[in-house]
C-alpha cells in the first residue's frame, strides 16, 4: 500500500471539504484521524471528482473502494441519480436487500412488548408516554447527565473493546432544522457533541442511551482510530465521512451498545428495541420512495406501522431519503447497522462478539469486513 497515495486522497478530501463548508453545504470531513491536520486550498466538486478518479486508477482494492464512495457521492452532487441499490452499494458498501414484512412485524412485536413491560400502550401517544414516564432533563442538566452516564459506562466499553485511547469532549447546544438530536464531529482525540434543541425532549434514559451512542460510541471510537494512526502508518484513509463505507459499523454499533454493556437496564433496552423497529420501518420507506411507490402509499404504510408518527416526521423520512443526495446514502447505515449489531448481540457468542468489538475500535471496518468476522 502506498501511503503517498493515501495521503493524496486525503489531501483531495480536505480541499473538497473546504469548498463544501465555504458554500454552506454539509462537510465532507466528519472526523479527521490524521496525526497532522494539514489543510488544503478549496477545490470545487468537478476538480475533486477528476482528481479522485485519477487517483482511483492507481489504487489497490481497499483504497479504490473508499475512493468509489466519494466518487459516487460527488456524482450525486453533480446531478447523477444512480438507482438506490447501486448508490448505496457504492457509498455505504452494502446491499439494499431490505427485510421481509414478517421480520419487520416481528421486531415491531418485540418493541410493543418492551413498551408494555414499562406500562406504555401502543398507539398515537406511545413516544410521548414513554418520555413522560422518564425524568425529563432541562437544557442545563443535559451536559452533566451525559458526562455522568459516560463515566458510568466507560469502563465497560473499554473492557469490551480493549481501547486505551484518551478523548476530550466539548458539548454545545444548537438549533437546526434537521432530523438529528445529537451530532458528533472532531479530529484526533478532540470531539464536539452538538445537541439540537429544536428536537428537544431529553430524559435520563436518553442520556444513558446517547452517552453510549455519541460519547463512548463515536467519540471514543474515533479517538481510538486516531491513537492508532499516531502510533502506526495505517493502510486506510484516515478521514471519516458519513457517506462512506464505514458508516454501517459506526451507526450500527452506536445504536446497539446497550445490548452489550447494559442488557439488564430494562428501560434502556426498551429504547433500543423501539428504535430498532423504527429504523426498519424507515428502511422500508427508504426503499419504497426510491422504487417509485407513491407518497400516498408511503404515508399509509408509515401510519400503519408507527401510529405515533405525525405527518411532519413521515415527510422528513421520505424527503431525506428520496431527495437529499447525502441522506439518500447515509440514512441507510442506520437500519442496516443496527440490525447487524442487534443480531450479533442476540447470538450470545462471546468470542465472536469480543473479536468484532475489538476490531471495531481499531479500524473503520466495511460491511464486508464485518461479515467476514462472523465466519
Amino acid at each position: 500500500m502506498s501511503t503517498n497515495l493515501r495521503d493524496e486522497i486525503e489531501r483531495v478530501l480536505v480541499a473538497w471539504d473546504a469548498y463544501e463548508v465555504s458554500v454552506g453545504a454539509p462537510p465532507v470531513v466528519d472526523f479527521d484521524c490524521r496525526p497532522s491536520l494539514d489543510g488544503a486550498e478549496a477545490i470545487g466538486r468537478v476538480q475533486a471528482y477528476q482528481e479522485l478518479a485519477g487517483l482511483r486508477q492507481a489504487a489497490a482494492e481497499d483504497l479504490a473502494g473508499r475512493v468509489d464512495c466519494h466518487l459516487a457521492y460527488l456524482g450525486a452532487l453533480l446531478g447523477e441519480r444512480l438507482p438506490l441499490r447501486d448508490y448505496v452499494r457504492r457509498t455505504q458498501g452494502c446491499d439494499v436487500t431490505g427485510w421481509s414484512d414478517d421480520y419487520v412485524t416481528w421486531r415491531g412485536d418485540q418493541a410493543r412488548e418492551a413498551m408494555a413491560r414499562l406500562g406504555i400502550s401502543w398507539g398515537s401517544a406511545t413516544r410521548d408516554d414513554l418520555l413522560d414516564s422518564e425524568h425529563n432533563l432541562t437544557v442545563d442538566e443535559i451536559p452533566d447527565a451525559l458526562r455522568k452516564a459516560a463515566d458510568e459506562f466507560e469502563p465497560l466499553v473499554r473492557k469490551a473493546t480493549g481501547t486505551t485511547a484518551d478523548y476530550n469532549l466539548t458539548i454545545e447546544t444548537d438549533n437546526v432544522d434537521a432530523y438529528w438530536s445529537y451530532w458528533l464531529d472532531g479530529s484526533g482525540k478532540d470531539a464536539r457533541l452538538r445537541l439540537n434543541m429544536r428536537n428537544a425532549r431529553f430524559t435520563d434514559v436518553q442520556a444513558r442511551q446517547f452517552a453510549l451512542h455519541e460519547i463512548l460510541g463515536h467519540a471514543l471510537q474515533c479517538a481510538s482510530y486516531s491513537a492508532r494512526c499516531l502510533s502506526e502508518d495505517v493502510p486506510w484513509v484516515r478521514i471519516l465521512s458519513v457517506h462512506a463505507d464505514h458508516q454501517v459499523l459506526l451507526e450500527g454499533l452506536a445504536q446497539a451498545w446497550p445490548l452489550f454493556v447494559a442488557p439488564e437496564d430494562e428501560a434502556l433496552v426498551a429504547h433500543v428495541k423501539l428504535d430498532h423497529y423504527l429504523q426498519l420501518v424507515r428502511g422500508e420507506l427508504h426503499i419504497a420512495i426510491n422504487d417509485g411507490v407513491s407518497v400516498a402509499d408511503c404515508l399509509a404504510h408509515a401510519r400503519a406501522r408507527v401510529p405515533f408518527w405525525g405527518d411532519e416526521v413521515i415527510g422528513r423520512v421520505l424527503g431525506d431519503r428520496g431527495a437529499d443526495s447525502l441522506l439518500r446514502s447515509y440514512q441507510w447505515a442506520y437500519p442496516a447497522g443496527v440490525d447487524w449489531f442487534v443480531k450479533l448481540a442476540e447470538t450470545g457468542d462471546a468470542e465472536t462478539i469480543t473479536d468484532v468489538l475489538t476490531a471495531a475500535y481499531r479500524s473503520p471496518l466495511t460491511p464486508g469486513e464485518l461479515d467476514a468476522r462472523l465466519g
